[in-house]
């Protein structure tokens, strides 16, 4: 815990020098531990430190009592989210893992905390996802979802990606991330849809070539969830025309992803089949794309779902000043503590065991 609080230690006070009646560090760590038993808001986090403040008294000073909700509503509006994102960094770089897997970077749109006269502003949080670890790496936020591929490139600026393959959907496979990610010695893996209309075409027509088809393949099949799933995946690193004519950066292969999915209903089965195509800049094996193109939706599965269906964060209302991407970046915080532990229990029990059993909630935080 002392780890944590030397992160918190570097932030600087954006409060007035009559407003500081409690330690900044001791509000964010009380923040944190709410939101570790299943607190949401400035109230949840009052509540919780009114219930525990005998608990927290065991490790912080509080020296005038715990803080109001005002009090923590206050902080984190007009606490600089760059600053916490950086307190967020140092306190992954502590306890993040060495990696050589997959960086999945994918954007979330946050509805709750929309103001009603701009419905336009609602906060993109753009994550880097590590699909290994189950961490999350990084984040960044926008307003407008049209911005979202310039603000990868300044997540990208964030990440040490050597040795690391980082996957993004097709909004952003655009060049300059291509270049991004190539000088910070990764590689890629870009999903190429119709947002590059003549490229995508001419890639189709690639693996329509029968000398491209007949390349060597991988093939997986899972048959769980009521259907039946395959999953055939091609490489080819013979793309000097395609290379020629579109002068991508750092292009040296391009990958074809074929799923077919058969629901298994003995009334009327059906069956679906999906094309996906994909840009490299590394000649993957086939097996290993297929495990890089799956390994991706795991931002989806393991972070975005959870922090809807589990963290309940599209219902969060907190909606002024910095209040929204402060409290996204200690979702994150909260729930990179949670998936470092490795007990054998769900993710939402073990927010309720947060909750409910205080040597547990002091073993989470414990591992920063």
């Amino acid at each position: 815990m002392q780890s944590l609080g030397d992160c918190f230690n570097e932030l600087k006070d954006p409060r007035g020098p009559n407003a500081k009646r409690h330690d900044l560090p001791e509000i964010l760590m009380i923040a944190l531990c709410a939101v570790l038993a299943g607190g949401q808001t400035a109230v949840d986090m009052a509540v919780f430190a009114e219930a525990k403040q005998e608990f927290l008294g065991s490790f912080l000073q509080l020296k005038n009592g715990v803080p109001s909700h005002d009090t923590f509503s206050r902080v984190f509006r007009q606490l600089d989210p760059d600053q916490f994102r950086a307190c967020f960094q140092r306190f992954v770089a502590r306890f993040s893992e060495a990696s050589t897997g997959v960086i999945a970077i994918d954007g979330k749109v946050l509805r709750r905390p929309v103001d009603p006269a701009h419905p336009g502003s609602a906060l993109h949080m753009i994550s880097a996802w590590c699909c290994d670890t189950r961490l999350v790496l990084a984040q960044i936020a926008t307003t407008a979802k049209t911005k979202e591929s310039t603000a990868v490139v300044q997540l990208l600026e964030m990440l040490a990606l050597n040795g690391r393959i980082v996957t993004t959907d097709a909004l952003n496979c655009q060049r300059d991330i291509g270049q991004r990610i190539i000088e910070q010695g990764g590689d890629y893996v870009l999903a190429l849809k119709g947002n590059h209309k003549a490229l995508h075409a001419d890639v189709v027509r690639f693996f329509a070539d029968p000398r491209h088809d007949r390349a060597l393949s991988h093939a997986t099949r899972d048959n769980n969830h009521g259907r039946i799933e395959t999953r055939r995946s091609l490489v080819s690193s013979d793309i000097g025309r395609l290379q020629s004519r579109y002068q991508w950066p750092g292009l040296a292969a391009v990958g074809r992803v074929i799923r077919t999915r058969r629901t298994i209903v003995e009334a009327a089965p059906r069956t679906t089949t999906e094309t996906a195509y994909y840009l490299l800049s590394t000649p993957l094996s086939a097996e290993r794309l297929g495990e890089a193109v799956r390994s991706h939706w795991g931002v989806e599965n393991r972070l975005h779902w959870i922090l809807n269906v589990v963290m309940n964060e599209d219902q969060v209302r907190s909606r002024r000043d910095n209040s929204p991407y402060n409290l996204a970046i200690l979702r994150h915080m909260a729930l990179n503590l949670m998936h470092k532990d490795r007990s054998k229990v769900s993710l939402r029990g073990k927010f309720n065991l947060a909750a409910w059993r205080d040597d547990f909630l002091v073993k989470l935080l414990a591992q920063a």
